[in-house]
């Protein structure tokens, strides 16, 4: 995800927005902000280094309690409404010793759970008309429940026996190196001048120190976000016109493994779940996808929007920024293992979403209720009660 994106436009507006700008120059241009999404990253790492260890201490309290920092990642992508945001700032943390690999597994969890806010928020478009609302509610929140579930599984494993770090640290070792020295990247290479123009500037005028360093993180930040933003705006005027067809095409055939595959290969085309599932929840709530087929889709995208992590990881040259953007990957494709091949463990999603949008047909204040207390409050208090 990035989930910066709000709904999809309609069929003629993406063709008017399109021809504002040549295919080829637009595509020129996403890898442009590409490029400045990963200088982004560069600045984020090094700003943390830059900063006082007391500070940054101070500033992440808490974030060693699992469920704290579970947590701290679901507010995050809540706050920023792009998990693809939230998880490069945790691949930049670790990546400048901020925050450990074993720390940032919750983090990344959270930031998982944190990703299906958008499609909650859009099924709520359809809460004046009665069947839609139920059809769209589900759709939406059967990715809560996938997420919720594959959490409530695997933290508890993860904290029992390490399985999703040291095995991402094991596929670590074998493609970039040991955890324990940096590795050569030819990203981290291409973006270093750049970073290093603006760490000049900003000693030319007259920042140092923790100033410095903090200038570093908001720069970073901000660079990070915007490209992402603008990223995600220009994959979608290039690719969007044929998600919808696509998704049509591989749930026609009927086949879930062909719908994951297709759900993924969307989500990194266009650098953002919440498109592909966005498509999903008018399509439902009109009757013309079952929830069975949109569930699928929905995993696939999963998967998908865990790239971005992977990219701005290979842009610090640690190994242990590698080893926390292949958990993200690690802990969705092992949900998917766990909760689709068997029927009955496929269908606990698809009943608890139905289960509490048929609540929340009858009682609308339940699903505002849902939303608030999901991404909002829960995510609050437990960031305050334990830091």
């Amino acid at each position: 995800m990035n989930d910066i994106e709000h709904g999809t436009p309609s069929l003629t507006s993406r063709q008017t927005e399109g021809r504002e700008m040549p295919t080829l120059v637009r595509a020129l241009l996403v890898l442009a902000l590409l490029y400045l999404f990963l200088t982004g990253v560069e600045l984020l790492s090094g700003g943390f280094k830059t900063m006082g260890k007391g500070f940054v201490d101070g500033l992440f309290e808490g974030v060693s309690n699992p469920i704290g920092g579970l947590f701290v990642g679901l507010l995050a992508t809540v706050l920023v409404q792009s998990s693809s945001v939230s998880t490069s700032v945790i691949v930049g943390l670790v990546a400048s010793g901020v925050v450990s690999s074993g720390d940032a597994v919750p983090m990344i969890m959270g930031a998982n759970l944190g990703t299906t806010v958008t499609n909650t928020l859009a099924s709520l478009g359809h809460v004046r008309r009665d069947l839609e609302f139920r059809r769209a509610f589900a759709a939406a929140t059967v990715h809560d429940f996938f997420n919720i579930l594959a959490v409530a599984v695997f933290l508890p494993i993860e904290l029992a026996t390490g399985y999703l770090s040291d095995t991402a640290g094991w596929i670590t070792d074998r493609v970039v190196g040991s955890s324990g020295s940096s590795f050569k990247s030819p990203l981290k290479a291409a973006v270093k001048k750049p970073a290093g123009m603006v760490k000049d500037l900003l000693a030319d005028l007259g920042a140092h120190g923790n100033s410095k360093g903090g200038l570093m993180i908001v720069i970073g930040l901000v660079l990070i976000f915007l490209a992402l933003a603008y990223i995600t705006r220009n994959m979608r005027l290039l690719v969007a016109d044929r998600v919808e067809a696509a998704i049509n095409r591989a749930l026609g055939a009927g086949s879930g493994i062909v719908a994951i595959l297709l759900g993924t290969i969307i989500t990194i085309s266009v650098q953002s779940s919440s498109i592909t599932t966005s498509v999903l929840v008018p399509l439902a709530a009109s009757g013309v996808l079952t929830l069975e087929n949109i569930y699928p889709v929905t995993l696939g995208a999963n998967v998908g929007t865990t790239v971005t992590a992977l990219l701005a990881s290979l842009a610090t040259g640690n190994p242990a920024a590698v080893t926390v953007a292949v958990v993200h990957t690690l802990f969705n494709i092992s949900g998917i293992l766990v909760f689709y091949p068997l029927q009955a463990l496929r269908r606990i999603p698809i009943r608890l979403a139905t289960g509490l949008s048929d609540i929340a047909a009858k009682r609308r204040s339940t699903a505002i209720a849902y939303a608030v207390g999901m991404f909002v409050v829960v995510p609050l208090l437990g960031v305050l009660l334990l830091r």
